[in-house]
This record gives C-alpha cells, structure tokens and sequence, in this order.
C-alpha cells in the first residue's frame, strides 16, 4: 500500500452571520452580555450609531463619539466587525439606520434585546434581507443590572 497524504472529507461549513444594532453610548456589562449572547449565533458584526442618529434617537449629545464606541465595540473578544450605520435614502437615522449594512452584511441573524423597540417597519426589513430575527433576555453581570440611562443618572449625581 502506497504511503501518501490523507485527505479529510469533512466539509468546512461558514460560520454563521449574526448582526446586531444600537447606539452603545457608555459601554457597560450589560451591552458586553448583549454582545456575548448574540455571538452564540455565529460571526457578530454591531452597527453602532451614528452621532447625528444618537443625537436625533435620544435627544442629547453622546458621551463617546461614534468613533472612539466604534473602537471600542470592535476591540471586544467576541465581535468580528464593528461599523458606524451609514444610513442612505428615505430610512435615515433612527432605528433603521443600520439598513444598508444589513443589505451588505446579509446576516443569518439579527439580535435585538427584549427591551428593544421592534417596530413592524423594523421585523419587516430584517426578515426582507432574510434574516431571522431573535429576541434575547436582558442578562446582568453578577446579578449588576446597568443601562446607560442609569449611568447618566449616576454622573449628573
């Protein structure tokens, strides 16, 4: 019997596309959990929100730019790509700011939190670039419950 390379015949499956969106103003355990739960998916790319979306979404300035909650997102363990939603056309910014990425990206998935505001507008575009979407609870940290409006609230203090 001739002695040669053995060949494996497994077939390499591609990893799964997960996406998730938000603006992630003040980074904080809960947003790590958040990111962490929906990387189980598969591949986790994060559309951060723009600073004109943050400013018109939530009516006040953001603390971090979307650079520098670019930069962080991207440099956590569990994400592959971070971008900054570059909305075009009618949707604009808001909660559909992440469009065009979605386009782009395809994911299998779209992640939202259980506190999310899933619109009709919003199930509808995901599950038209054929994702599915899930709903995932809130978790904490070592029982921590944070968000960044309790952290506003704790700065002002």
């Amino acid at each position: 019997m001739k002695k040669g390379k053995k060949t494996k015949n497994k077939s390499k499956k591609k990893p799964k596309k997960v996406m998730v969106s938000g603006c992630f103003d003040l980074l904080h355990s809960c947003h790590v959990m958040f990111f962490k739960k929906a990387a189980r998916y598969g591949n986790l790319y994060v559309s951060v929100g723009s600073d004109k979306t943050y400013r018109e979404y939530k009516h006040r300035k953001p603390i971090y730019n979307e650079r520098e909650r670019k930069f962080m997102i991207e440099n956590l363990r569990c994400v592959k790509k971070a971008f900054i939603a570059r909305p075009k056309g009618k949707l604009g910014p808001g909660i559909l700011d992440f469009a065009t990425e979605l386009k782009k990206i395809k994911p299998d998935y779209f992640v939202v939190g259980e506190d999310s505001n899933v619109t009709p507008e919003k199930k509808a575009l995901v599950e038209s670039a054929g994702a599915k979407l899930i709903v995932v609870k809130r978790s904490t940290f070592n029982g921590i419950e944070r968000s960044t409006a309790d952290l506003c609230r704790i700065l002002k203090k």
